[in-house]
């Protein structure tokens, strides 16, 4: 259950040792604890929030034939979010994406996609992403693929919180960045004639997570 920010600024734990030292009648001063502070540092009262699927997007697009981007999603995904609403700030993510769920609109370049000199989605059934750290504007985590695990670096959209017609509490996240495929041993690319090549390396990530606090 999440105190109310304004209930933590004032509670404190006031600790009064009044018992004799020395028997001359000292006493300890008071030790004053601010419970604020000590939640404000350790994270203890951050929600947890179980990512809506319905309401969420995993996207990505990459540069087709040196002339367009192709765009597609991940259709099945689940994840956890930490965010502490005291201090409107994200403390954790964790996800999981379902590598056989991609989505281009094209059924035979999705199967492509789940072959072996791709994604190799037999093998390597799911990409994960941990968060490890958040500053400022950005998030660092870590991103499989293929089973290869590499640090990324994401532009946050803190959206924060706010209570659905239903009394459900939602908090909304936005990612923005790049990695380069070949970082995780998808190389495959066909040369064209007037130069260039079909596919480019980096693949931009666009992602929005909306999450529905746990009961």
């Amino acid at each position: 259950m999440l105190f109310p920010h304004a209930i933590l600024k004032k509670l404190e734990i006031e600790i009064d040792f009044k018992k004799s030292l020395n028997n001359k009648g000292k006493n300890m001063k008071f030790l004053k604890l601010s419970l604020a502070s000590i939640i404000a540092s350790t994270g203890l009262f951050a929600g947890t929030y179980n990512v809506d699927l319905d309401h969420s997007h995993v996207g990505f697009k990459i540069k087709h034939m040196m002339i367009s981007n192709v765009k597609g999603s991940f259709d099945k995904f689940e994840g956890v979010i930490e965010y502490d609403e005291a201090t409107k700030t994200l403390k954790a993510i964790n996800g999981t994406i379902n590598v056989n769920s991609i989505n281009t609109a094209n059924e035979k370049r999705d199967d492509h996609l789940r072959a072996p000199d791709m994604f190799d989605a037999v093998k390597y059934p799911n990409i994960t992403f941990v968060l490890k750290s958040v500053k400022g504007d950005y998030v660092y985590g870590d991103i499989t693929i293929r089973g290869i695990t590499k640090e990324v670096k994401l532009e946050l959209s803190n959206n924060g919180i706010v209570i659905d017609p239903w009394g459900n509490q939602r908090v909304g996240i936005a990612l923005e960045g790049k990695v380069n495929r070949k970082d995780f041993e998808i190389t495959w690319n066909k040369v064209l004639e007037a130069g260039g090549v079909a596919v480019g390396d980096d693949v931009k990530l666009e992602i929005e997570l909306e999450g529905i606090l746990a009961k």
